[in-house]
């Protein structure tokens, strides 16, 4: 069966490799373009209008994120023309774009109607057929990681050939990465690594999206990072080499990277309608949506391992994922993330062998050796202006590691090293490697349990 036709056409899956031209949205010249009825863009710029003052008509079609000419110009003459605003200053010579437009009484009374079904009042949306099949060209895809590349990335990271050799084919993958061990060596470094290292390109998303007459807001400021764009005539950017401005409810965005923790709940994980304003927000799945989820310190969210686990079987198994609307309809939506669980807690108790099937990659991130402890400890040392003593690292984990039987963890030399810079600066010495501050360091951090 063909897939159906959209305001993006039928074309193939477009995520671009360096060297390739990024994908763009359209540009729109007509209302219908939209894909949303002339009715509901106008309670829209009401909305704006009643809770924004008075706005040049520029003005409200950057609030409402849709090109002057051709649409917001037509609107806000039908709304005119039906006594809803009114014109209350104008500048000669700039054109009708420049005139400041206000709310009228009968504007007003509808404004208030259009907000008993939602209080939504920013730019407008697009439909989930055309988000959806924007969000599949723009998939991560199939990558292609080299060693060499891997060890550039994780450079800054002391790992095992064992880890990186894990590590390669779990993201060339694109799929899902279970990674596992004891606390503190690095699972979380490794996971932004990844992220760092896949997730250099730019996408496009759109501010919020249109489905079956409810808004669901998408863009977000603190998961999201705006990328400015060049100059329209500038090739190679997403936009029209013709010069037509592309859709501007759409916005070019780093590849998303959204780290959730313990807060996690199995509500976080669809629509969330606030009954107040009658729009929904975004679950953190589809605003990462071809980046990196990642699902750190797994199992120990509010809700149980196994509830939240058999949430995830269906996108994982099949990329794509259904939503629920309030009314109890579901959407789908692709499921086209790289999705990294985390976790310190030992796998047995967290999942069964059905849910770990459906992860592809598992990698044990284990305590450092002797060896790789030692390279950790020289490196951070360096950057903390500590000269490095072998004598006294010795000393340190005779008397701190093996003598109280205590793990190596990949964290620990960092700490140490700003253990010992603080005691240095509260006795006034220079920070360096001494049995004295060692062991006054290592006093400090460690805690037996």
């Amino acid at each position: 069966m063909n897939p159906p036709k959209t305001q993006f056409g039928n074309q193939e899956a477009e995520f671009q490799h360096t060297g390739t031209k990024p994908f763009g949205p359209p540009p729109i010249v007509q209302i219908s373009d939209t894909g949303l009825s002339k009715l509901w863009l106008q309670d829209l710029a009401l909305k704006i209008l009643y809770f924004q003052g008075y706005l040049t008509g520029y003005e409200l079609a950057e609030k409402i994120c849709l090109p002057y000419t051709s649409l917001v110009d037509k609107i806000a003459e039908s709304l005119k023309r039906e006594k809803f605003i009114e014109v209350k200053a104008s500048t000669m010579g700039l054109g009708e774009g420049s005139y400041q437009y206000g709310i009228t009484q009968a504007g007003i009374n509808r404004a208030r109607e259009a907000m008993d079904r939602s209080q939504y009042a920013g730019p407008a949306p697009v439909t989930l057929a055309d988000y959806n099949s924007a969000i599949r060209r723009q998939s991560l895809g199939k990558l292609n990681v080299s060693p060499r590349a891997l060890r550039s990335y994780l450079s800054e990271l002391t790992l095992s050939e064992y880890i990186i050799n894990r590590v390669g084919p779990a993201i060339n993958s694109g799929t899902s990465v279970f990674i596992y061990g004891p606390p503190g060596n690095g699972k979380t470094s490794i996971a932004r690594a990844i992220g760092s290292m896949i997730l250099r390109e730019s996408m496009y998303i759109p501010y919020a999206l249109y489905i079956e007459g409810q808004v669901v807001k998408l863009y977000d400021s603190v998961n999201h990072e705006i990328i400015p764009e060049k100059p329209v005539s500038e090739a190679g950017t997403g936009t029209l080499k013709t010069g037509m401005r592309r859709d501007p409810r759409w916005v070019r965005i780093k590849r998303p990277f959204i780290i959730v923790g313990g807060e996690l709940t199995l509500t976080d994980l669809d629509l969330v309608f606030n009954p107040v304003t009658k729009f929904y927000e975004a679950p953190f799945q589809v605003k990462a949506a071809g980046g990196l989820l990642l699902v750190d310190d797994f199992g120990r969210q509010q809700v149980r391992p196994t509830d939240l686990l058999n949430r995830w079987i269906i996108p994982l198994e099949n990329q794509i994922d259904y939503l629920t609307l309030h009314t109890g309809r579901k959407v789908e939506v692709p499921f086209n993330e790289l999705i990294v669980f985390s976790t310190n807690l030992p796998p047995k108790d967290l999942v069964d062998e059905a849910f770990l099937r459906r992860l592809r990659h598992k990698i044990r991130v284990g305590d450092p050796s002797f060896d790789e402890y030692r390279s950790i400890f020289i490196s951070v040392a360096e950057s903390a202006k500590i000269p490095f003593n072998e004598e006294i690292l010795a000393y340190l984990i005779k008397n701190w590691y093996i003598k109280p039987n205590r793990n190596l963890r990949g964290s620990h030399p960092k700490e140490i090293c700003n253990q010992i810079l603080d005691i240095s600066k509260f006795l006034g010495c220079k920070p360096e490697m001494t049995r004295e501050l060692i062991d006054q360091a290592a006093d400090a951090f460690f805690v037996d349990l």
